[in-house]
């Protein structure tokens, strides 16, 4: 079974970056898209990015577009999403998830493996 853990998070003022890693279990790690979310509190668990396989193709949410990058080091089992420009909106957790569906999905639903989460906070 695939394991997920997320690292990288942390408080950062408005305007910086961090950069968040999914590290990942298993020999099928190269099988599989992988995807970031993202749970402010009181709010429900939101689609942040994803990526292909191969890393050559990807997407994000409009309210991330042209700020975050997400990549992947098939070599090291390991997804990432670096986030510029920070704003105090980008607040949550930050969860990284296997596609179990179909490409372009945005749903939870169509997600699986799930991590525990890494916190981010941004100040104004």
């Amino acid at each position: 079974q695939v394991q997920l853990v997320e690292s990288g998070g942390g408080l950062v003022q408005a305007g910086g970056s961090l950069r968040l890693s999914c590290a990942t279990s298993g020999r099928t790690f190269s099988n599989y898209a992988m995807g970031w979310f993202r749970q402010a509190p009181g709010k429900e668990r939101e689609f942040v990015a994803a990526i292909t396989r191969g890393g050559s193709n990807t997407y994000y949410a409009d309210s991330v577009k042209g700020r975050f990058t997400i990549s992947r080091g098939n070599a090291k089992n390991t997804v990432y999403l670096q986030m510029n420009s920070l704003k105090p909106e980008d607040t949550a957790v930050y969860y990284c998830a296997r596609l179990t569906g179909t490409w372009g999905t945005t749903s939870t639903a169509d997600f699986g493996s799930w991590g525990q989460g890494t916190q981010v906070t941004v100040s104004s």
